[in-house]
């Protein structure tokens, strides 16, 4: 990977580094896409963050994403970037839709666990 890129280039306050996905070029059935039938590719991975935005209190607020999360992005935003011959997007914290989450933290237990009576049903489905 790119790392020594990274080194160059550190984003300020809630700015984040995202390289996006590479689109799909093979549908599941196996037919080849030409460029203009890919669709705009919506999530990344996260490759550097800055240290945080001020908040309405003038404190500073952390981040919500880290390095190497995998998260979705809007369609249209963010700054291109280049480095070492490659494009990476410059998105705002509060830009960022989501991250994708792999596994089920104690935190979602507990806060399902206090909206639902019945929290095993909510993660088997």
């Amino acid at each position: 990977m790119a790392g020594q890129a990274f080194r160059k280039f550190v984003p300020l306050l809630d700015r984040v580094l995202v390289e996006r996905s590479a689109a799909e070029t093979v549908t599941k059935g196996g037919i080849m896409l030409p460029e203009k039938s890919q669709g705009k590719v919506l999530h990344g991975t996260v490759v550097a963050v800055g240290s945080g935005g001020k908040g309405k209190s003038g404190e500073i607020e952390p981040i919500s994403v880290k390095v190497g999360d995998k998260v979705l992005l809007p369609e249209y935003g963010g700054t291109k970037v280049v480095l070492d011959d490659k494009d990476y997007f410059l998105f705002r914290d509060s830009d960022i839709l989501g991250k994708y989450v792999t596994e089920i933290t104690v935190e979602m237990v507990s806060h399902e666990a206090a909206h639902s009576t019945d929290v095993l049903n909510y993660f088997i489905m």
